[in-house]
């Protein structure tokens, strides 16, 4: 789902699509599985995932009832990715750990999506 990019990147392509949530969402299993494969055993890092679309990083959870390959995003946070006309097969850029742990400590512990924290 996602390959090497950069020093503090990994670049996947996923479809950017809105939801009424108030954070960002993928699909559960995935977000499990990417997070084992890349964060966990990478760096023992257990934090959200933190994907960069468009101009917004944004952390992001795993949810029940999202399609697979897909982020979902609040409404708000849409302007912010330059995404038009969702849904949306886009590029999407996955920080490495020691990158999401940076994002998260300056900007503040996202890692629970129900106090209105949907990007920064």
């Amino acid at each position: 789902m996602f390959e090497p990019f950069s020093s503090g990147y990994y670049l996947g392509r996923l479809y950017v699509e809105p939801h009424d949530g108030d954070c960002a969402v993928m699909h559960h299993e995935h977000h499990e599985r990417v997070n084992d494969r890349l964060y966990t055993e990478k760096a023992d890092y257990s934090g959200p995932l933190v994907m960069k679309i468009g101009s917004a990083h944004v952390p992001v959870h795993g949810a029940e009832g999202v399609p697979g390959r897909t982020v979902a995003l609040p409404e708000s946070v849409l302007p912010a990715t330059g995404v038009d006309n969702p849904p949306t097969l886009s590029e999407v850029l996955l920080a490495k750990a020691d990158r999401a742990a940076q994002l998260l400590g300056i900007d503040g512990d996202a890692t629970d999506c129900t106090d209105g924290a949907a990007g920064f």
